[in-house]
């Protein structure tokens, strides 16, 4: 199983936000190529970037900040948070390396575009993230939830060929209180998509939990902040 750490970003910082309140941040680290280049020396096999900005006003407000964290490390690199039109993965994808975009809103409101990304790039480097409000599927930057169920959901992005997303249950998310472990095996039994657990983790156990369970991956983002996680250990123990 991946243990994928997290960098959000929100004006050139490394921050994380309580159940995406953009009022409720704290912020870890002014220099985030710095932080990428210590979960490298972690052994980490893979980042989970967020454009936090990104996310909320669909720009690539903090593009300078990513090609200087592409540029740090060797280890492959996720983004998500406001990639909502060609130009933007295109740029990401080709010009500043990331292995693989993340996909959110665009995905709900035309998944016609997400085919075509799929079709050009293969579904290895085109995820989408399914962002979950009390079952339904929430957007631009978790600030407006569909009516779309979940499961639903995932069924329409298999249909149009997606092999892998990242799934995330807001209510989880910075609260260090454990995944949402139901939502998950219902995911499980529901899909054969492949899932990346997101959102609540809070220590050792839940990684663990996640890997007994034979889940693809697993994000730690505030366990690791807070010094609740023994992440090299971690990593090394779960692959």
């Amino acid at each position: 199983m991946l243990v994928i750490p997290a960098i959000d970003l929100q004006g050139g910082e490394a921050v994380r936000l309580y159940k995406g309140d953009y009022k409720q941040k704290t912020v870890y680290s002014s220099h985030p190529e710095e932080l990428a280049k210590k979960f490298e020396d972690m052994g980490a096999k893979y980042l989970h970037v967020v454009d936090l900005d990104g996310a909320k006003d669909a720009k690539a407000s903090n593009k300078d900040t990513i090609k200087k964290m592409r540029e740090a490390i060797s280890i492959p690199m996720e983004l998500g948070g406001g990639i909502r039109d060609k130009e933007t993965v295109d740029f990401y994808l080709n010009e500043v390396g990331i292995d693989r975009v993340i996909l959110g809103t665009i995905a709900l409101q035309n998944p016609e575009f997400v085919a075509s990304c799929i079709q050009e790039y293969g579904p290895e480097r085109i995820v989408v993230g399914v962002d979950i409000r009390d079952g339904y599927v929430s957007t631009s930057g978790w600030l407006e939830t569909s009516q779309v169920y979940y499961l639903d959901f995932i069924d329409e992005l298999e249909k149009i060929g997606v092999k892998t997303i990242v799934c995330t249950d807001i209510s989880k998310d910075g609260t260090l209180t454990g995944p949402s472990f139901p939502v998950y095996k219902n995911i499980a039994q529901h899909s054969k998509i492949q899932f990346v657990v997101s959102g609540g983790v809070k220590d050792d156990e839940d990684v663990y939990h996640v890997s007994e369970l034979g889940y693809y991956a697993c994000i730690v983002g505030k366990a690791y902040y807070e010094g609740r996680i023994h992440l090299e250990e971690v990593i090394k123990n779960v692959g």
